[in-house]
């Protein structure tokens, strides 16, 4: 009886291994689009402002989720639906709540599960709980799974060289399919974030093809970058592409405190009627609007800071006639970003000059940017001048990533030929002059960048005319 019960589990196992070969092979044809060496890029995992808890939760309750309905306990005690749970981490270690919601699919399938087990939700993103079995119990919990794999995430992107698993490296994967075979797949990550996620999960197919498979299906962009600004040819409306979505300027003041108008692209209504409708942009940057509950809040970006004091609302100078009222709904879609206390001596951010060594920051909300190079002077803050401070004054503020052009701004290499469009932290090539031009971009807003900021970049997916075949160059009626 022995004998037969392991020749029935041998038999079992050789079953499970032709499966797992059939699968995979039938996922590689069916998505030849699929790269081992390039799976995503940071920004994907980075980019913390993608969904509001709002957004979150209605992406769960499309999916029929079970998490749509959950509540969890943070680790202050305070129970959180879901939702809040997952846009709470994100905001807090600035990782991409997308990010999140794919990596809760693909390792217990909780986005697309009415009704999970208990232990799914206990070991929701797999952290501290390895594939060989012997979960550390101290990471159990919906909550802690969560915050604890966005915190590793954000570890092996900034400190690579501690991980097993670094770009540029080649390594062969005997279990590419995250069981025992005969077969072996060499990778060779081509950018950090690919790197991270062969350090969460060591599978070619089993882990990492699952994950791309999933943003695909979730949260595959279509058409222009973020930032790009459309209009239909012959109507006066505005557009600003974001997380895939077409968000409206109801006002004049709302466009041109932000963008500069000369980048607007003219598109046909057949190619702006592709994209979701997103929430409208009705303010100017830097308003300070006043909800009924007599809140005053500084709206920076896509986030609103709310004024600690009136202390902290008479430093900044502002004229209280300039205070617009709004409904509580007007500001629902902005992020709730840090306080303005009266010790926030920038909240509209400022250009400091170390006085010693000429080094220059964006300074804003408690953080210095480093700007590495003077193109940025030229353009981003044209219009502001560097303040002189001293080094003493600068290192009150948290030193963070390297001032970035936004996302929609067309640069190229000096000495290069190919030109990009920023999105995110990434640059999509335009690989042609036909495709340039049949994207309605115009050659005058080109930036011409030095291989120190053209190097803050990764290179993404090449951007492709389909989704605006037609365009025209009219000048913009706005």
């Amino acid at each position: 009886m022995k004998k037969i019960a392991q020749l029935a589990f041998l038999f079992f196992i050789i079953f499970c291994l032709t499966l797992a070969k059939n699968n995979i092979a039938q996922a590689q044809e069916a998505d030849p689009a699929f790269n081992p060496h390039y799976i995503t890029d940071e920004d994907d995992i980075l980019n913390f402002g993608t969904m509001t808890a709002a957004e979150i939760q209605s992406f769960l309750t499309a999916k029929g989720s079970y998490l749509a309905n959950y509540t969890c306990v943070d680790n202050n005690g305070v129970t959180l639906k879901a939702a809040d749970a997952i846009f709470q981490v994100a905001l807090t270690n600035r990782v991409n709540p997308r990010f999140i919601l794919v990596l809760l699919q693909k390792e217990q399938g909780l986005v697309e599960d009415p009704s999970p087990q208990p232990s799914a939700l206990d070991w929701a993103t797999g952290y501290g709980c390895p594939d060989g079995g012997g979960c550390n119990e101290r990471w159990r919990g919906f909550y802690k799974q969560i915050n604890s794999a966005s915190l590793q995430f954000r570890d092996y992107l900034e400190n690579p060289q501690l991980y097993k698993y670094q770009v540029g490296q080649s390594y062969v994967f005997s279990n590419p399919y995250g069981v025992i075979t005969q077969d072996a797949v060499t990778v060779t990550p081509i950018n950090k974030a690919t790197a991270a996620l062969y350090n969460y999960t060591p599978h070619v197919y089993n882990g990492n093809y699952n994950f791309w498979k999933l943003w695909q299906k979730y949260f595959k962009r279509d058409g222009y970058p973020d930032g790009t600004l459309l209009q239909v040819k012959g109507e006066p409306g505005v557009w600003l592409i974001q997380n895939n979505k077409k968000r409206p300027f109801l006002t004049r003041g709302a466009l041109i405190s932000r963008f500069d108008v000369k980048k607007i692209i003219q598109i046909q209504k057949s190619d702006l009627d592709k994209y979701a409708l997103g929430a409208p942009l009705k303010f100017p940057q830097y308003a300070i609007v006043k909800t009924p509950d007599k809140k005053l809040y500084l709206l920076v970006g896509d986030q609103r800071r709310l004024f600690a004091s009136n202390e902290a609302f008479k430093k900044i100078g502002y004229n209280p006639e300039e205070v617009i009222s709004v409904a509580a709904a007007d500001i629902d879609s902005y992020q709730e970003g840090a306080p303005i206390t009266v010790s926030d001596v920038y909240p509209t951010g400022a250009l400091l000059k170390d006085k010693t060594t000429g080094d220059i920051y964006w300074v804003e909300a408690g953080t210095k940017a480093p700007v590495i190079d003077p193109i940025f002077l030229k353009t981003r803050f044209k219009n502001k001048r560097p303040i002189l401070a001293t080094a003493q004054t600068l290192a009150k503020y948290q030193t963070i990533s390297p001032v970035r052009f936004d996302s929609g701004e067309l640069l190229r290499l000096d000495g290069g030929f190919m030109n990009y469009v920023v999105e995110g932290l990434t640059l999509r090539p335009i690989v042609s002059v036909a495709d340039f031009e049949a994207l309605g971009y115009k050659w005058t807003n080109i930036t011409t960048v030095s291989s120190d900021v053209f190097m803050l970049y990764t290179i993404g997916e090449n951007l492709k005319p389909e989704a605006a075949r037609s365009t025209a160059t009219s000048t913009p009626n706005i």
